[in-house]
């Protein structure tokens, strides 16, 4: 369906509604006033009526009743009129006979009329009695002719009113249809990269407005055509070259990606070497205290191997004097001379020998074996191990063995406490951890004067393990909090610290991805507080 078609359609569908509702409202008013107005003049004529002829009923006066049916019918459209007593007797009548003979039916709605006659009744009453009535007949036919006529001009004059916004529409839609096949035909021309129209833009209308939009957008579609047809060139060009300059790029990008990978390389073994530094500068710190730790022991063992030589020099010399007796000699000499043996045990205490025998080998065995586990420690926590050794470990074991190596370093100025719960194996390099926690154990160490406290406790949160150092040192202050991890950062002396041990801390924990937070208040003491995930073990 054509644009025009549409327009002369709907134009026209639109007019006939408006139209239709128009008449239909027009004609219902006419008919209603028209009905109304007739009711109102019959029902009045009836009224009037009984009120001037209600003294000639009463009185009988026949001949004057004659004479005001008669006056009576001079009214236009009445066609019969009636004056009946109260017992259905005719009194006075006047009109055609054709109705004075039909039967009557009174009417109460005009508009349901199909004999062509309103019949309407008006009673003949005094002081509450009946004397009669009235009955008269309108004619309704020039009231019919005349809504039959207004219907037939309305209809007339809406069929004009059809016809003419019908031509109008019909000369709208071919002006815009005109106009807007030319738009299509340059549109057409443009699909088929024709950008050279021409379009009549004259006039001050909205399809003017758009013609000369269209000639605005063609002009620069000819010019984007324009740059497109360069930019091929262009291109063409470029992919001429694409290849030898991929390569090159390509290979300069396999040069940047070695040289990254010994850059990689080399932060790895120097993060290695900055851990195993910052060990060894533990080791260092600790290394007085280890010593004194493994001096104690080693003192006393060597002091139960001395008394352990004599004794065993006693028992040589009893072995001795048993190999002497002669198991050939007589009964009384060799009870002379196991008796010469007894007493020379008394004299020699052999029960209290033995009884420190087995003292001082149970104090040499417990002596070595606390000297294992220090140089077993400090040789488990020096050991340069790659950052990818990890392994399943239980962290309480792990603060057990760092607190054996920093115990002389801390009895004399602090005491720890500690609070280790049942906690799940941890996927870990056990030395980093041990370094993690000596470094902050010495740390919190530093920070106490004296009668200090430290106290270290384990347990789960969550989906996380935790380990958290506390201590009642003098805190940390608050602009200092940002700065504590970073690498050289120190609140120590010149010559005290080298800044790294917080910094390699945080860089543990972040290759274990965990955590690390941090709670001081100066003053009061600070709390570090270490977070791993806990891993399943496969």
């Amino acid at each position: 369906m054509s644009l025009k078609l549409k327009t002369i359609l709907g134009v026209a569908f639109i007019e006939a509604i408006l139209l239709a509702v128009l008449i239909s409202m027009t004609l219902n008013y006419l008919e209603t006033t028209n009905y109304e107005g007739l009711y109102k003049r019959a029902t009045t004529t009836a009224t009037f009526f009984s009120t001037t002829t209600k003294d000639a009923v009463i009185s009988y006066d026949l001949a004057s009743l004659d004479a005001f049916s008669s006056e009576l019918m001079k009214n236009p459209d009445l066609v019969y009129v009636k004056v009946l007593n109260p017992d259905g007797q005719i009194f006075a009548q006047a009109g055609e006979q054709k109705y004075l003979e039909r039967d009557f039916i009174e009417d109460i709605d005009v508009s349901m009329i199909n004999d062509g006659v309103f019949d309407v009744r008006a009673e003949i009453s005094e002081g509450g009695q009946f004397f009669g009535e009235i009955r008269i007949g309108i004619d309704t036919s020039g009231l019919t002719q005349a809504i039959t006529e207004a219907r037939y001009w309305s209809a007339t004059i809406a069929f004009g009113e059809m016809l003419l916004v019908a031509l109008f529409s019909y000369i709208l839609g071919s002006y815009l249809t005109n106009r807007l096949s030319k738009l299509r035909e340059a549109a057409n021309d443009i699909s088929h990269d024709n950008m050279d129209i021409k379009l009549d833009a004259k006039g001050s209308d909205e399809v003017a407005e758009v013609a000369q939009a269209f000639i605005q957008m063609s002009s620069r579609l000819r010019q984007e055509s324009e740059r497109r047809t360069a930019y091929e060139k262009e291109l063409k060009s470029l992919n001429s070259t694409l290849e030898m300059r991929v390569e090159r790029r390509t290979a300069q990008l396999r040069d940047n990606i070695v040289k990254l990978e010994e850059m990689n390389e080399a932060l790895k073994q120097t993060h290695a070497q900055l851990i195993q530094s910052e060990k060894m500068a533990s080791i260092g710190t600790l290394a007085a205290g280890v010593a004194h730790e493994i001096n104690n022991p080693v003192g006393y063992v060597m002091s139960n191997v001395r008394m352990l030589s004599e004794y065993i020099e006693f028992y040589r010399e009893a072995i001795s004097k048993i190999r002497a007796l002669d198991i050939h000699a007589s009964e009384s000499e060799l009870i002379a001379s196991i008796e010469s043996m007894g007493s020379w045990f008394d004299e020699q205490d052999i029960e209290f020998i033995q009884s420190d025998t087995l003292d001082l080998v149970k104090d040499t065995v417990d002596g070595t074996e606390r000297i294992r586990d220090i140089v077993s420690g400090l040789k488990e926590f020096s050991h340069s191990s790659p950052d990818t050794v990890m392994q399943f470990a239980n962290l309480n074991e792990a603060i057990e063995r760092t607190l054996k190596i920093a115990h002389n370093e801390l009895k004399y100025k602090s005491k720890v406490v500690t609070k280790l719960k049942d906690i799940p194996v941890v996927e870990c390099n056990v030395g980093q951890i041990q370094q993690v926690l000596l470094n902050l154990v010495i740390n919190a160490n530093h920070s106490i004067e004296e009668n200090g406290l430290i106290q270290i406790q384990s347990g789960v949160l969550g989906s996380e393990v935790f380990v958290s150092v506390r201590d009642n040192g003098c805190g940390i202050p608050a602009e200092m909090k940002k700065k504590i991890f970073d690498p050289f950062f120190t609140t120590k002396e010149v010559g005290k610290g080298t800044g790294l041990g917080l910094s390699i801390v945080y860089g543990i924990m972040k290759d274990h991805k965990g955590r690390i937070d941090l709670e001081s208040t100066p003053g009061k003491g600070t709390k570090f507080t270490l977070y791993f995930p806990v891993q399943s073990q496969l």
